[in-house]
């Protein structure tokens, strides 16, 4: 009898190590189910620089909109209207060196548009350099469906 447990112990192990390592389909099986990644929405970047860069113009915070105008550009270069903001900030901070350099970037991005002339004439404005301004602000007039804004430069340009 005791040569029997040792034989019975030895088979039942082998029948458990060798049922232990199948796998049967039916349950108890890995899920092998295809499936698809989700795709990242596609996002403008610098949608929310140019966000905050408004938001921060229109609250007179010409440094902390330059901060955002220059991410947005820095995130998505052929964002003209992040170049016409970062633009207009280096006017509002009297940086009209960098000025240019943004007008410059932003005709290429965009083309000479009446809008984009009008901030260029604005600026020669800001500058003091009235003949230059108003060549633009008229080039800038006679492109424009509503000329009030460019007219007010006009006016601006005659006060001073």
């Amino acid at each position: 009898m005791r040569q029997r447990f040792p034989k019975a112990a030895v088979a039942l192990a082998a029948v458990l190590m060798i049922t232990g390592c199948t796998t049967n389909n039916a349950s108890n099986s890995v899920d092998n189910t295809k499936t698809t990644a989700i795709q990242p929405v596609a996002k403008d970047v610098s949608a929310d620089d140019l966000t905050e860069g408004k938001a921060q113009f229109r609250e007179a915070n010409f440094g902390l909109a330059e901060q955002h105008f220059r991410k947005a550009v820095e995130l998505k270069s052929d964002n003209a209207e992040a170049w016409m903001g970062l633009a207009a900030s280096y006017d509002e901070l009297g940086r009209f060196d960098f000025a240019d350099r943004a007008y410059a970037q932003l005709l290429k991005v965009a083309g000479r548009k009446p809008q984009i002339v009008n901030n260029m004439g604005y600026s020669q404005l800001l500058r003091g350099n009235k003949k230059k301004a108003r060549a633009l602000l008229l080039e800038a007039r006679a492109g424009m469906a509503d000329p009030t804004v460019v007219n007010a430069n006009l006016a601006l340009l005659d006060k001073g």
